[in-house]
């Protein structure tokens, strides 16, 4: 079984890491090709190309120049402690032991606008760029055709490394986009998080982001190789709704946040 979540905007490079161990991105030519263009933005090409502020735009400028492809602990970070927001917040990777690190090193991929596809221990450079960014470059309009089949096909090497034929869908729909489905040689089980609200069961973004980090990390803690036994996940309330469900779209409910 093979999991993907989506990264986060938010980063944090002051903490240091709960482990030492590191690999590096497969995949930092692509990056490097990405970063060429970046650095021929101005702060106010990248404010209007992101919708973000003066300021964050600054900043960003700031990291595409300083951006090298040598990657060390002195300037990189592994993926999994470098990104805060919901999903990592449920997945809490500091406070997962050594073997439960190792667990999502094999079984847990991030998809990336600027690095494709990431492990949890792949040292990576802060940046700003998310999947849906339509920047220009040299294989067309945006990020998705930049990409093409290459995210899909890191995707299928790890899936005949692990010699398993799903893929768990915990990302959001703007990072799963730049899988291809029809040349991924996996099915595609997408879990699907409801609260309660007003009598009726709704996704609620912030604590269905949370619970994909919280279903990532229940996997690791028991070493699940079978994707049928994440129908067990019950974290923070949640339990599998059989009726709500369909083959491959997995519901999970519960009555109280």
């Amino acid at each position: 079984m093979l999991m993907v979540i989506s990264p986060a905007k938010t980063l944090d490079y002051q903490t240091p890491p709960a482990v030492n161990r590191y690999s590096q991105p497969d995949l930092l030519d692509h990056s490097a090709e990405l970063i060429r263009v970046l650095r021929q933005k101005s702060p106010l090409d990248i404010a209007k190309l992101m919708n973000i502020s003066d300021a964050l735009a600054t900043l960003n400028v700031g990291r595409y120049a300083d951006w090298q492809p040598s990657f060390t602990p002195d300037n990189a970070k592994q993926a999994v402690y470098a990104f805060m927001g919901d999903v990592y917040e449920g997945l809490d990777g500091a406070s997962l032991s050594e073997h439960a690190i190792d667990y999502l090193q094999a079984h847990l991929r991030i998809l990336s606008g600027l690095y494709g596809v990431l492990r949890p221990l792949d040292l990576m450079q802060a940046y700003r760029l998310e999947m849906g960014t339509r920047l220009a470059n040299s294989r067309g309009k945006n990020l998705y055709e930049f990409w093409g089949e290459i995210v899909t096909g890191k995707l299928n090497e790890q899936l005949e490394t692990l010699g398993q034929r799903t893929l768990v869908n915990l990302a959001s729909d703007e990072y799963f986009k730049s899988v291809k489905p029809k040349a991924l040689n996996a099915a595609i089980v997408t879990p699907v998080f409801q609260d309660k609200k007003n009598g009726q069961y709704k996704i609620i973004s912030f604590y269905a982001k949370r619970a994909r980090g919280l279903m990532a990390r229940w996997a690791a803690e028991r070493g699940v190789t079978n994707p049928e036994q994440l129908r067990g996940f019950d974290s923070e309330g949640y339990a599998f709704d059989a009726a709500a469900s369909s083959e491959l779209s997995w519901v999970f409910r519960r009555e109280h946040a």
